[in-house]
């Protein structure tokens, strides 16, 4: 996939970061209350707070999105990551992740944790072969949907 652009936020891209996370939400599991508090005003809510979004291109399209959220000095939650169902099947999701997990290296975080479940078995893969590992998850987790808790430590 040589023709993948990542770019940084962009106010005018905040609807398409939107679109994107409620199209695979809605796909596999219920839109919850802090989904719509964050995709409604990601900039407030993610990159006002210390976050971070990218988006994926591919030639002029934008394809996919993902998140840090600022969980507290070098540990962000990497969230929000969904790629366009027309472009899935493309290794998209994997460059995304690759270029996330690059910018945390080269922004010298200590870790990166995320939420999943266990019914997204390619994203649990992915995760895996990166190096996330699974970590005890909290019982009073922000998601529903969150069933499995992983970090991948960048020291």
């Amino acid at each position: 996939m040589n023709n993948l652009t990542f770019i940084p936020f962009q106010p005018k891209y905040a609807k398409t970061f939107k679109k994107l996370n409620l199209d695979w939400i809605k796909k596999f599991f219920e839109v919850e209350e802090k989904d719509i508090e964050l995709l409604d005003s990601c900039e407030d809510n993610i990159i006002n707070k210390g976050g971070f979004i990218f988006f994926v291109k591919l030639n002029d399209t934008i394809v996919g999105c993902v998140a840090y959220i600022k969980i507290e000095d070098n540990v962000y939650e990497l969230g929000k990551m969904a790629v366009d169902e027309a472009y899935q099947g493309k290794q998209i999701g994997q460059a995304l992740l690759n270029y996330a997990i690059d910018f945390a290296k080269e922004e010298q975080w200590s870790k990166v944790i995320l939420y999943s479940s266990v019914k997204l078995t390619n994203a649990l893969h992915i995760y895996k072969k990166i190096g996330f590992v699974e970590i005890p998850i909290e019982p009073d987790v922000v998601y529903k949907r969150s069933s499995i808790k992983m970090e991948l430590n960048l020291n």
